[in-house]
């Protein structure tokens, strides 16, 4: 008969001790953390089914199975008291289930502490318009958001709506009043709970992503209608970024949208995770572009391919291409020459050494 048992928070403990960013369990396979980007196997055996379903009992509520059931994929939170919290996501693959665990700091961290470019509190101060921060999954992006909510937390008296999916930072009211509301818990789609929000009177509101095309349309609404809004999306360029918004809505409609992006968006922020020299950390490399009038023009007259350059060249705005931050990173000594390489734009500039 079938003994072994698997401790789901001691797992999750060590995680936090080895300061892993994921924990990551899988029916036949040998439980893994993610330590500063590379995946590391734990001493232990390959996880059995009945194991991995003795995890699923331990961590979701019955409601919670029950969409695991029907959807065969479930995203949630999970917290262990005075230890920490998590952002879990259960799926099925061939084998069984599988489940992965990001760890969610329990203190928030300053954007100097994070090493992200000073503008970002810049924005945090503005009244209205929209901020989007961009990069693959696990590129700090939600970190970042944390910082600048903050950052308004603690110097402005403002109404604060977030919209996560999970709730991943829980933030306490300093001098904002913040409401923190959950998909699946206090709301049932991302464009409900903004179509709400307009109507709660709120001055900042953090969407955790704008993932179809009537939240996009809501948060640029939100936008224009005097709120800072705030949210992400997984691309990699602020070009890219800017193609993938108008890309979404249907021809008749992109220039209407271009329209109302050229007017509303106030930056682009990609951002990426680079090991540090240590090779104990990580630090961020962001291109920046800030949406001038020039920008703006660009976008009108659907001539982003042209914006590449205006970034280059806008470091009186606070614009920068990721190249001349990973520029910056390599003059102090804050990563290698291999690191930069493998996410530069022009790969050629570093490896002939010109930076």
């Amino acid at each position: 008969m079938y003994k072994r048992q698997v401790n789901i928070n001691e797992l999750l403990n060590y995680a936090i001790s080895a300061n892993a960013s994921d924990l990551h369990l899988s029916v036949g396979s040998i439980p893994m953390v993610r330590i500063d980007g590379k995946m590391q196997a734990l001493q232990l055996s390959s996880l059995k089914n009945e194991e991995m379903i003795q995890v699923r009992n331990d961590v979701l509520n019955d409601n919670q199975k029950k969409i695991l059931n029907e959807k065969l994929e479930i995203d949630f939170s999970y917290q262990i008291k005075d230890k920490g919290r998590f952002r879990v996501n259960f799926f099925n693959q061939i084998n069984g289930l599988s489940a992965a665990f990001r760890i969610i700091p329990s203190v928030i961290k300053t954007s100097e502490e994070l090493g992200i470019p000073p503008i970002m509190n810049d924005l945090s101060f503005m009244d209205k318009g929209l901020v989007l921060l961009t990069g693959p999954t696990g590129s700090g992006k939600s970190t970042t958001l944390a910082a600048m909510i903050d950052h308004i937390n603690e110097n402005k008296t403002s109404h604060i709506i977030t919209i996560e999916d999970p709730v991943e930072y829980f933030h306490k009211s300093k001098n904002c009043m913040i409401n923190q509301r959950e998909l699946g818990q206090s709301t049932h789609s991302f464009s409900n709970a903004i179509r709400s929000a307009l109507r709660e009177d709120p001055d900042v509101i953090l969407v955790g992503e704008m993932r179809d095309l009537e939240t996009i349309q809501l948060a640029l609404t939100a936008a224009e209608t005097g709120h800072l809004v705030l949210s992400t999306l997984h691309t990699s360029s602020a070009v890219k970024t800017i193609d993938r918004i108008i890309d979404v809505f249907p021809s008749g409609q992109k220039e209407h949208i271009r329209s109302m992006l050229s007017e509303s968006l106030l930056a682009v922020i990609a951002q990426k995770l680079l090991r540090n020299k240590n090779q104990n950390g990580r630090v961020p490399a962001c291109e920046i572009m800030v949406a001038n009038s020039a920008v703006k023009n660009l976008i009108r007259e659907d001539k982003i391919y042209q914006i590449p350059s205006l970034i280059q060249g806008g470091s009186q705005d606070g614009m920068q291409t990721l190249d001349q931050d990973l520029q910056r990173l390599l003059h102090q000594g804050l990563v290698d020459r291999s690191e930069a390489i493998k996410v530069a734009e022009n790969t050629d500039v570093f490896e002939k050494g010109v930076f």
